[in-house]
């Protein structure tokens, strides 16, 4: 999937106040914006379609989307508007769309279309570049937003729920770790987990932002490519989710898809605490997020908000993906087969 670069592709009016916007052939209209970050901004857009026989086909963009399941009912889709500054920027945005196109899993989100246009910085200023990134759209926010509402009411998930989140992130994960070369997501945490609430059944959750996704294995051999790796990680690897060897690599290392069994295991521990295991040492006098992570020293709640704690099981579950040391750490393959026997224990 290639990046197209033209002022009419994108054409797009008072974004940030409504409008509305062109990607490649298809219009949308901006319904009102959902978030931001960086040089980020992510809005709902409903799109809009020319006439009555192409909404009974599904719009425009039914022309282009290969799997009719991403379609949306009702025309709504969440679009990504990135403003790119520099040329490395406009590098990792077409990475993240090559990276993106290489997938093709319900558990993972699906760029759906994407349009890369040049704009002018005023009447004089110089040009730079816009990205448009087209997804189907998750109103019910990321595991991260389901936290917040959850601790204003003194909630948790239930053990079905937290295996059956986790499962479906470990299918996602599967898929992408067994790409050939392996793919290793590089940031998994609650934020890029998109859920979907259901009545009467567990959650709908699928893994997101590709932004960080790179080839899982590497060859460490020096000191200043141990140094690369971790120069690389803390500008792409959400800190309190990033694993021992991306924080401080030997010189001699082999870097492998297990990177995302750790932040994978903090995930898990985070469904049922709402954090990631270490995010104490950040609130300590003189504590230290990095010799938390690289020790892994995990810090367990005495109990959830009511009174009453999640199984053991599910600690040593934690426990397990939780080792420094890499080598020993579990393939994603294993940590199905575990996690398949967890929910055939406590699924009632």
């Amino acid at each position: 999937m290639g990046c197209s670069f033209s002022g009419l592709n994108a054409l797009y009016d008072a974004v940030n106040g409504g409008g509305d916007v062109w990607i490649n052939e298809n219009r949308f209209r901006i319904v009102r914006q959902l978030g931001e970050g960086g040089f980020a901004f992510v809005f709902l857009v409903k799109e809009i379609v020319a006439d009555a026989s192409s909404a009974a086909a599904g719009g425009g963009l039914a022309k282009k989307v290969k799997d009719p399941a991403h379609l949306s009912a009702d025309g709504t889709y969440a679009m990504k508007k990135v403003l790119i500054q520099n040329k490395e920027q406009l590098e990792l945005v077409r990475e993240e769309i090559r990276v993106s196109s290489l997938f093709n899993h319900p558990k993972l989100l699906p760029l759906l279309d994407h349009a890369i246009i040049s704009v002018k910085d005023g009447q004089e200023g110089a040009w730079k570049h816009e990205a448009f990134l087209l997804f189907p759209v998750h109103l019910d926010g990321t595991l991260l937003d389901n936290f917040t509402s959850m601790k204003a009411k003194k909630e948790t998930f239930s053990t079905t729920d937290v295996l059956h989140i986790f499962r479906q992130l470990c299918d996602g994960l599967r898929h992408m770790h067994s790409q050939e070369p392996p793919y290793a997501h590089n940031d998994v945490k609650p934020g890029n987990v998109l859920l979907t609430r259901r009545k009467g059944q567990p959650p709908l959750a699928i893994l997101m932002d590709f932004g960080s996704t790179r080839p899982s294995r590497k060859l460490i051999r020096s000191r200043q490519e141990a140094l690369q790796l971790q120069e690389w990680s803390s500008e792409h690897c959400s800190a309190p989710f990033r694993a021992p060897e991306l924080w401080d690599c030997p010189s001699h290392a082999d870097i492998d898809e297990r990177t995302d069994i750790w932040s994978l295991g903090c995930t898990l521990y985070a469904i049922m605490y709402g954090v990631s295991p270490f995010e104490y040492a950040l609130g300590e006098s003189g504590g230290s997020l990095q010799l938390a992570i690289v020790n892994a020293q995990i810090k367990w709640p005495n109990a959830g908000p009511k009174g009453s704690s999640y199984p053991e099981a599910l600690h040593q579950f934690v426990t397990w993906m939780l080792q420094p040391q890499a080598a020993v750490r579990p393939r994603i393959d294993d940590i199905i087969i575990h996690v398949d026997k967890l929910i055939a224990k406590f699924t009632k």
